[in-house]
């Protein structure tokens, strides 16, 4: 891996030239809920690096054994200043949000849910899944735009055929292919690459956009550089060609992509804010909100942050306890 710092790389590169001032993240194991929980592959956010362009989480699971592991179980909970994205490759998941949208999940279908101001919801397996596969990703909404309202989007991409491999876009714009979708965010990039067998496909990026790369299902390279199965290799600006190569196996990749994001978060369990005592507002009207903890009469009169949520589901998911220490920003 090289040890380029990323002006230097920038200095170096003419046209049609990868960089190879690529950055390597290994992913850490998390377990998702319950006694048998399902493990998910976290590469974003990690110490020394919490955002690729506005994204800011990326978990990759599966292929997962539902029976063994209960599959996704994640009961009603809160997020604010964000925007969900899921993509699957394998199986199916229930989504219900207190903006009033309940939708499948399903393989090759985007499915973006914008927080804004607040939002809850949940994510259960269908009961038919077999198998789950996929990754679930967040991406950060601007100051202009994260205190805004809910939406919820849904797109299916066309596959595209180039040299090598085909491509689904479901977030901006690669190869000819262009995402409706609106993300409420700055330019962004998101794809599902598949490679066949050995190949080594080149193709244009956006110079101004950093870049992530996760070796989804293979090992792979990145611009020459080794990028082991479920790593995330990440690009920085400058470059206008991304070079990616596979092994005998072919192999499935995520990329993302975006311009720097140019502002500071404070990133704390589902909660994206701008500093401390932000988070810990959230933290206090969620579980006041949903009885975790005693209303507080500053809040006589204010509208709800997180919605209210159909009867019947599984009991909602507490904040956990705040550190002792003050929560500082991330660039």
């Amino acid at each position: 891996m090289s040890n380029l710092e990323t002006d230097q790389a920038i200095a170096v590169l003419g046209p049609g030239e990868p960089c190879t001032a690529v950055e390597v993240l290994a992913p850490r194991e998390v377990p998702l809920g319950g006694l048998r929980a399902m493990t998910v592959y976290r590469t974003l956010p990690q110490r020394g690096r919490s955002l690729v362009g506005a994204w800011c989480f990326l978990d990759h699971y599966g292929p997962d054994n539902v029976a063994d592991t209960g599959g996704m179980n994640v009961s009603r909970h809160p997020h604010t200043g964000l925007a969900t994205v899921s993509w699957l490759f394998t199986g199916g998941i229930n989504h219900l949000d207190s903006a009033g949208v309940a939708a499948p999940v399903l393989p090759g279908e985007l499915n973006v849910m914008i927080a804004g101001r607040g939002i809850t919801h949940q994510e259960l397996s269908t009961p038919e899944t077999k198998l789950l596969h996929g990754v679930q990703l967040w991406y950060a909404l601007p100051a202009d735009d994260r205190f805004g309202e809910n939406g919820f989007e849904h797109y299916v991409p066309e596959p595209v055929r180039a040299p090598g491999m085909t491509a689904s876009v479901f977030i901006g714009e690669l190869l000819g292919s262009v995402s409706p979708v609106e993300t409420r965010t700055t330019p962004m990039l998101g794809a599902e690459l598949l490679l066949e067998p050995g190949a080594s496909v080149s193709f244009e990026v956006r110079p101004d956009f950093e870049h992530a790369v996760l070796a989804e299902s293979h090992d792979l390279a990145v611009n020459g550089v080794p990028l082991e199965h479920r790593s995330l290799a990440y690009v920085p600006t400058g470059a206008d060609t991304l070079t990616i190569a596979a092994g005998e196996h072919g192999g499935r990749v995520i990329l993302l992509g975006g311009v720097p994001f140019g502002e500071e978060i404070v990133m704390w369990w589902n909660f994206i804010g701008r500093d401390h005592d932000e988070i810990v507002e959230f933290r206090r009207r969620y579980q006041a909100e949903l009885g975790f903890e005693d209303e507080d009469p500053r809040d006589t009169g204010k509208r709800p942050l997180f919605g209210e949520f159909p009867a019947g589901q599984p009991a909602p998911i507490p904040a956990p306890v705040l550190p002792l220490t003050r929560l500082r920003p991330r660039a």
